[in-house]
């Protein structure tokens, strides 16, 4: 008996909590664009695909039963209807949640389009039907064609809310997509052939297009066609033509895979070494979106590596003379470092992939015997194949293109490759393979038409003779075949997960490529390539600015990286804000001045709202607290500039300290430097250095300026004062 009556208890109040959900999240919805979502109710929304896949199962199982609620044997049946009703509604709770959670999710940045809209409306659809068909399902005029054209209904908006979930989260192509990626660029006519319509658009197509169209409109940028490209998205412009290092196109590609920014996102098929180059040629030489690929000079690297892409291209209707493997043996061959696939829908043709270097070994290799007539695509990308390997490989008697792609054969194995006949196109690019093997090897491949020698030792006078010999062969070098000028390395890269360190710490500073030597400086001077410290093994110990430049033989250096590091030896045991910070730019509150992570969204991202604090109307005045008193001789502070939006320096900073906060004295008054006209967003820091002083209560004050200058599109009005970290040491 007491259990029925909780059990009558626990149904009521599920049923008055679906009815709150009804009301919250019409609610919600109502006013969504007024919705501000904060940090932790983030992380709630991020629990949205974990949790969907209850009610998805749930009310699967809930309609199977109610579509066939009415029969006799299932109407007379009490248990049968009770355990209905209960699925029923646990299904329709569980939808709330997963809804709620949904809208949480979309406000974060990275969601828009029509995707999420049909994603949202037929996931709020399945809801409110439901919770519809639970509080009509007793009433006496619902009957069997009610209860299953309900079922129906909401069984067909799980696929459909399921289908455009997929989508948004994987791309419009996830299923297809491993299939997709096998194929290589259509066979155009060299002389047809438009640079960014032929050889750029398939790259963004593979690669970037499934979370940047107008159904996905991740970072507010399409990348399906010129006007959206051109225009850019919520980061800014995506490129500056001639200028690939300024360009976040590349900035984003040339990020390390664990940063959050990379681009693609990590599981996502990454681009390959070749499309890097072709994009930064592109963006480089300002080819734009109508120039052919004829029309640029004869020795021209875009050129030069445009023709290449397109001559080695495997044709989809070439006409293959042998067999097809067994369908059995391909599936065997597939494990987690090889795939194995049909280069075409109806091919007997394969391609095959090799993946994760520490587990390569030559038996991978040997284990494809029983499909050797049958593989036309082997990629070996930077796996430590050795020239004893090759021989191995020369057993792919029907290969077409083949990928050594930083691998470690020299040029002495390639007589190894001799007997492939059939072979199109060789990438030996970051190997050690020199100009007397290849020119002595070069003549035995009667077919091959694209050899790619990027960053070997192979210089550019040995480019302009092998092209000059071997004239049916487009040879691709990192470099200008013009003798004169070379590529400009990529500035070098910072693997430090934060820019704020309390104990010293290394630097860690990296470059994509092999060979590559980095130089740097701490004395605010820019490094040269003879007299600046190479870089090696270097421990932070101070808050520091450091400059670096990649150079290496051949290659002009790259342009100046430049990296702040700032040391924080003192963490506050509690922050309290005495004033309110402006509504829009909240961040995580007082937690934000000390929370050892630095806002590193750029200063034109307006997305930085999420991560810097702001004050307008009053001033930033912070107190902090140390349970156990500490003798302190600087307090620092890094803000926002962005002059052309009205965000400007501190325009005073006052620290106060002492044992408790009755008794504060003035520490410091510092009076950062003003911006001027036509100066760069930037973000920037000061740390004031006073006589050391033991204390137990810290108070920042900061004054944001009240007028701004003359000279400013906002003159006279007052500026936004933006700031994510404070140091104290």
């Amino acid at each position: 008996m007491n259990y029925f009556v909780m059990h009558i208890k626990l149904r009521r109040f599920a049923e008055q909590l679906l009815f709150a959900f009804n009301i919250l999240i019409a609610f919600l919805f109502l006013f969504e664009d007024k919705l501000v979502i904060p940090v932790w109710l983030q992380t709630i929304g991020r629990m949205h695909p974990l949790i969907l896949h209850f009610p998805i199962v749930i009310l699967l199982m809930a309609m199977l039963m109610e579509f066939f609620r009415f029969r006799y044997e299932n109407s007379t049946n009490p248990f049968y209807q009770h355990f209905l009703e209960n699925l029923l509604l646990t299904g329709a709770l569980f939808a709330a949640v997963t809804v709620l959670m949904g809208l949480f999710l979309s406000r974060e940045e990275g969601y828009a389009g029509n995707l999420l809209l049909w994603h949202k409306w037929t996931g709020l659809g399945i809801f409110y039907l439901t919770s519809l068909i639970y509080l009509v399902r007793n009433s006496r005029w619902y009957k069997a064609p009610l209860a299953r054209s309900g079922a129906l209904l909401i069984v067909a908006g799980l696929i459909l809310t399921g289908h455009y979930g997929a989508s948004l989260t994987h791309g419009d192509n996830f299923i297809f997509d491993p299939i997709f990626n096998q194929q290589e660029l259509a066979a155009v006519p060299l002389e047809k052939a438009v640079v960014f319509t032929d050889l750029i658009q398939p790259v963004l197509e593979q690669k970037c297009v499934s979370c940047h169209n107008p159904d996905k409109l991740k970072g507010e940028l399409a990348l399906t066609n010129p006007g959206s490209i051109k225009k850019g998205g919520k980061s800014g412009r995506l490129f500056v033509p001639g200028d690939p290092d300024a360009s976040l196109l590349l900035q984003r590609v040339h990020l390390p895979a664990e940063d959050k920014k990379h681009m693609p996102p990590t599981g996502k098929t990454q681009l390959s070494s070749d499309e890097i180059q072709l994009l930064s040629l592109w963006v480089k030489e300002n080819a734009g979106f109508t120039k052919r690929v004829v029309d640029l000079p004869g020795n021209d690297p875009l050129r030069l590596l445009s023709a290449g892409r397109l001559r080695s291209a495997v044709k989809s209707d070439d006409i293959f003379d042998f067999d097809a493997a067994d369908e059995a043996k391909i599936k065997n061959l597939n494990n987690d470092y090889r795939t194995v696939a049909p280069l075409a829908k109806g091919s007997p043709a394969l391609s095959v992939n090799i993946y994760n270097r520490s587990a390569f070994n030559s038996k991978q290799l040997d284990e494809l015997e029983a499909v050797r007539e049958q593989v036309v695509l082997l990629n070996l990308n930077k796996m430590p194949v050795k020239n004893e390997d090759l021989k191995s490989i020369a057993k792919f008697v029907n290969l077409r293109k083949l990928d050594l792609n930083f691998t470690d054969i020299t040029g002495a194995g390639l007589k190894e490759l001799k007997g492939l006949k059939h072979l199109q196109s060789l990438t030996i690019s970051g190997t050690k393979v020199g100009f007397k093997e290849l020119n002595d090897q070069i003549a035995s491949f009667q077919n091959l038409r694209a050899v790619s020698v990027w960053d070997t030792e192979i210089s550019a006078a040995d480019l302009m003779q092998l092209q000059k010999s071997n004239s049916r062969i487009s040879f691709i070098g990192g470099f200008r075949d013009d003798g004169k000028k070379t590529l400009k390395l990529n500035p070098p890269q910072i693997r430090n997960i934060a820019n704020v360190f309390s104990q010293p710490t290394p630097l860690l500073l990296k470059h994509p490529i092999k060979g590559v030597f980095i130089r740097f400086t701490t004395d605010g001077s820019e490094p040269d390539s003879l007299k600046s410290p190479v870089f090696d093994k270097t421990l932070l110990n101070e808050s520091v600015t450091i400059k670096a430049r990649a150079f290496k033989n051949g290659w002009f250096g790259s342009d100046l990286a430049t990296f702040d590091f700032f040391k924080c030896t003192y963490k506050p045991d509690s922050v309290i804000l005495l004033l309110p910070l402006n509504r829009v730019h909240q961040a995580e509150g007082a937690k934000t001045f000390f929370d050892n992570k630095l806002g590193v969204i750029g200063a034109n991202n307006p997305a930085w709202a999420n991560n810097w604090a702001a004050v307008r109307d009053n001033d930033m005045a912070v107190v902090s607290e140390f349970k156990k008193p500490v003798t302190i001789s600087s307090v620092g502070m890094h803000y926002m500039i962005e002059e052309d939006t009205g965000i400007f320096p501190p325009d005073v900073v006052e620290i106060w300290g002492g044992p408790t906060l009755k008794h504060l004295k003035l520490l410091a008054k510092i009076k950062p430097g003003m911006p001027s006209k036509g100066d760069k967003p930037a973000l920037k820091s000061f740390e004031s250095k006073f006589d050391p002083e033991l204390i137990s209560y810290l108070k920042i004050v900061a004054r944001p300026v009240t007028k701004i200058p003359d000279w400013n599109k906002n003159k006279g009005k007052k500026a936004l004062l933006l700031v994510d970290e404070m140091f104290i040491n």
